[in-house]
């Protein structure tokens, strides 16, 4: 009973437990909208200030907290739910208008940055880019020499003089000294003579023969006139000497004195050219007056093709006999009957003395020398002059062109050219015009008139039958099969490029010049044309070939190096051994290697390996007969090439410009550069002495092997691969401004090794403004103006 008791109990309190969750569920039901409320409204985040403690209370608002008695001592808050931001969302109609418009800013600034480009390299070509002016050189800083036109009035004795510059840095001059000049009176003014440089022509040559002005003989050649002295305070040259040369130095040429004899200072009634006859004329009696048997020369009558050609005949026997002439195959195709004539046989016709313009007849030389009669004349009296030096016969080429305006200044400077090289000197020089047509399309090949009528327009009438025509549409003819290149947009045929061409094929077609000189018709010189030839050829001829090429390559600068023993032996220092200069670090690439001297067991890597004997590229035209050392580099005293006539004489040093930034350097054409470019030399302005070997050389090479280079780099470079004697003369330079000697050294030969090129820091290329205030180089400023000075004008 009691169990059952029990048991009706659990079930009756089951029962009740039942009823109270049930009871518990349907309150919450009904409080779970209110009880939602209060637990959004407890999410809220309030300020700590405000907030109620998280501790239960005694007494609570709900039926579901409990008493703080029921807390567990070690319980925990619970974990709050973390809740990041959101930002809000762009709208996607919003979002594509953007990216269009980004991509539109996109495009034009890409558009705006390819216009800039264009326009920017558009002005460049044009030379429209507006720049700030650079920075002017160093040099302009210097002052200008002040001492360079004093007048014959204040000429004082050469060893007397003391010179305005150069001078030693550390030297305090006054710069009053040597400006002031006493007043003289006319009287007191010293008299001129005549400058004779003729008189020491080789007594063991044959008789030289006096010209004349015209052919019978009866109008003497005038004489230039010198006063004694220097002007007071006068400036010594800077580069080049007067005294290694052999030139006088201790003479002042005046231009009526100088001019005065070719018609400088008396009016073209009376045969002269009417220049000079206003402002001061002191000096110019002296030219007439003082001069023996000498008077006015009429110059409105003379023809000087004429009166050279019988000075020639006159004089044949002095010369080298040759046993033929060239002959012009691109105007003369000879018939059957001309070539079955003796080799050397020439058609006798007396014309071809006569009309001196006719070409084949036109083109031979009109010297009557090259003819027969005179060859025969000079071997018929062989046996009589055993023991004579013949000399060898030499052309100077004016180089200029078809529409050249001759001026007044012009012509006197021709007149002194023909005069005191070819009549005075007894006929060792020859003068002749290598004309260029400019206009290929002009038909002066194939019609004989047209040739003749643009020859004589070409030329003043003094000078007709003294000139040749050529043209760059005959060259592309005559050395065809060349690659053309057109660097710097130049035809590889063209005057520019390829100077040289002309006078490879003059000299082909007249083997009877042994030298040849290219002359430039802006060539101006104050002194006596034969002196300073003569004594250029005379000083070329001593110069020893140990060491040339490397002499060559220098400025030589007196008052820096010393005589020129001293320099040689300077160069054959640095040569040797090399320099610390830090123009090295800008050497080329081949120099940069380094190199030992020939029979040297010492590696020297700063030295530079002398020039011995030819130094042919690869592709060089061989079995030339180039000549070889007789010995050694080491062995040699100085020995080989003394005695032996030059084939390249220039007046500017032949550097090497490798490494250099002349503008053209790498204007090579046929040769193999695929490993490098070959060994070369180049010398600034064509103006130069030519040997017969050297342009036979030169002619093969364009002919055979299609080779050539820059017209300045060509005759140098091929000197140098077939190991001819090639000179640079150190004519005296001036320069305008007060140099430092040891800047302008310094300055002047800044490539390799104290060479004047060879490095990137040579004076040749971005360098050549320096050379503006010299008196020899292409562009110089200073030279034109003392020229013009010197003539008495502003």
């Amino acid at each position: 009973m009691e169990h059952d008791d029990s048991r009706r109990r659990g079930g009756d309190m089951r029962e009740k437990n039942t009823l109270q969750v049930e009871s518990d569920m349907e309150s919450y039901e009904s409080t779970s909208e209110s009880d939602l409320e209060k637990a959004h409204y407890a999410k809220r985040k309030i300020p700590t200030r405000f907030r109620r403690s998280n501790a239960p209370s005694a007494y609570s608002s709900s039926s579901r907290e409990t008493s703080g008695s029921h807390q567990h001592l070690l319980s925990t808050s619970p974990k709050r739910r973390k809740h990041g931001f959101y930002f809000y969302r762009i709208p996607q109609r919003i979002v594509k208008y953007m990216c269009w418009a980004l991509l539109s800013t996109i495009v034009i600034f890409v558009l705006c940055l390819i216009r800039a480009s264009y326009t920017s390299s558009r002005q460049v070509e044009l030379g429209t880019v507006e720049k700030s002016p650079p920075k002017p050189p160093p040099w302009e800083a210097f002052r200008f020499l002040q001492r360079y036109h004093g007048g014959i009035k204040s000429l004082v004795p050469k060893e007397e003089n003391v010179p305005e510059y150069p001078h030693d840095e550390e030297e305090v001059r006054d710069t009053q000294r040597n400006t002031s000049i006493s007043s003289r009176d006319t009287k007191s003014l010293p008299k001129s003579a005549q400058f004779d440089p003729y008189s020491t022509i080789g007594q063991d040559d044959a008789q030289r023969h006096e010209c004349f002005l015209d052919p019978q003989g009866t109008i003497k050649v005038p004489r230039v006139r010198y006063f004694p002295g220097v002007m007071k305070g006068f400036p010594d040259s800077i580069m080049g000497s007067y005294q290694v040369l052999g030139l006088r130095d201790d003479i002042c040429f005046e231009r009526f004195g100088r001019l005065g004899p070719y018609g400088y200072g008396y009016s073209s009634k009376r045969g002269g050219t009417g220049a000079g006859l206003h402002g001061d004329r002191e000096g110019i009696d002296d030219v007439w007056l003082e001069a023996e048997n000498m008077t006015q020369v009429d110059y409105s009558n003379i023809r000087w093709a004429e009166i050279q050609a019988v000075c020639a005949k006159k004089n044949a026997r002095r010369f080298q006999s040759v046993d033929s002439t060239g002959r012009d195959l691109f105007l003369n195709m000879p018939s059957e009957q001309e070539q079955s004539w003796p080799k050397g046989a020439e058609k006798e016709d007396p014309s071809l003395f006569e009309d001196d313009s006719i070409v084949g007849k036109r083109d031979t030389h009109e010297s009557p020398a090259t003819k027969n009669e005179s060859i025969a004349e000079l071997k018929g009296d062989e046996q009589g002059h055993r023991n004579i030096t013949l000399l060898p016969r030499t052309v100077i080429l004016i180089r200029t062109w078809w529409d050249f305006h001759y001026g007044v200044e012009d012509i006197l400077y021709l007149r002194s050219l023909i005069a005191e090289l070819s009549l005075l000197s007894g006929g060792e020089f020859t003068i002749h015009f290598l004309i260029h047509v400019r206009d290929d399309n002009v038909p002066i090949w194939a019609d004989q008139k047209i040739y003749d009528r643009v020859l004589e327009n070409a030329l003043p009438a003094e000078f007709q039958g003294m000139g040749t025509l050529w043209s760059e549409r005959q060259m592309g003819l005559i050395y065809g099969g060349i690659r053309e290149s057109f660097f710097r947009d130049l035809p590889v045929h063209g005057v520019y490029r390829s100077t040289f061409m002309p006078v490879q094929y003059f000299s082909h077609l007249h083997p009877e010049y042994d030298f040849v000189w290219n002359w430039e018709m802006d060539v101006r010189y104050t002194g006596q044309w034969y002196h300073f030839f003569d004594q250029i050829r005379k000083w070329t001829k001593t110069q020893p070939r140990k060491g040339l090429w490397e002499r060559n390559g220098r400025f030589y600068i007196p008052s820096v190096h010393g005589s020129w023993e001293d320099f040689k032996q300077m160069v054959r220092v640095q040569t040797e051994m090399g320099t610390d200069s830090p123009n090295n670090v800008w050497s080329g690439l081949k120099a940069a290697t380094g190199a030992s001297i020939p029979g040297s067991p010492i590696s020297q890597p700063r030295a530079d390996t002398p020039v011995w004997g030819p130094e042919p590229p690869p592709d060089v035209l061989t079995n030339q007969s180039s000549p070889e050392p007789p010995t050694t580099h080491e062995k040699d005293k100085y020995e080989w090439g003394v005695g032996e006539e030059a084939d390249l004489i220039t007046f500017n040093p032949l550097f090497d410009p490798d490494g250099t930034t002349w503008f053209f350097t790498a204007d090579i054409t046929g040769y193999n550069t695929t490993s490098s470019l070959p060994p070369r030399r180049a010398a600034i302005t064509t103006t130069s002495r030519l040997s017969k070997k050297l342009l036979t050389l030169m002619h093969r090479e364009t002919v055979l092997k299609r080779h050539t280079m820059f017209s300045e780099m060509w005759p140098a470079s091929v000197s140098l691969h077939h190991g001819l004697k090639a000179v640079y003369a150190p004519h005296p330079m001036y320069i305008d401004r007060d140099w430092p000697p040891q800047y302008l050294a310094a300055v002047m030969n800044a490539g390799r090794n104290g060479a004047s090129g060879g490095a990137r820091t040579s004076v040749y290329g971005g360098r050549e403004h320096n050379f503006k205030g010299m008196t020899w180089f292409y562009d110089a400023g200073f030279a034109p103006n003392l020229w013009r000075r010197w003539l008495g004008m502003k």
